[in-house]
């Protein structure tokens, strides 16, 4: 499980130094960045983008980790392992342009988690 989650953060720390490289050096995207954040989709797109790290995890959970029964227990370790990520990516120099540890990442991912994960809920 904690392999998947430094996948997925890896993914998202991937994205957020492309969107950091781009918002320096392309105007385009730095104009789309500014459109966003200025606007009210802004507070949304670190909670959605937290929904889909969960949902990415159970994905890739459910594609390499087929020899296991999940069950509700494994969603929650999930959930624990991935904020965990989100602890550590924390302490990188990365602007957080997508997730970033607060209390709205750990319900999106839980959200996401959960989501993606209601057939294991038994």
């Amino acid at each position: 499980m904690l392999q998947i989650a430094a996948l997925v953060n890896s993914i998202v720390i991937g994205l957020e130094l492309f969107l950091a490289w781009g918002f320096t050096q392309s105007r385009v995207i730095r104009n789309i960045l500014t459109l966003l954040y200025g606007s009210s989709l802004g507070i949304l797109i670190p909670f959605v983008t937290a929904v889909g790290m969960g949902a990415l995890a159970v994905y890739f959970l459910e594609y390499w980790q087929q020899h296991f029964l999940l069950n509700r227990t494994n969603l929650w370790v999930l959930v624990l392992c991935v904020f965990l990520g989100l602890v550590l990516k924390s302490f990188l120099p990365i602007p957080p342009f997508l997730a970033s540890l607060s209390e709205a990442a750990l319900i999106g991912v839980t959200v996401g988690i959960f989501w993606k994960g209601r057939p294991y809920w038994r």
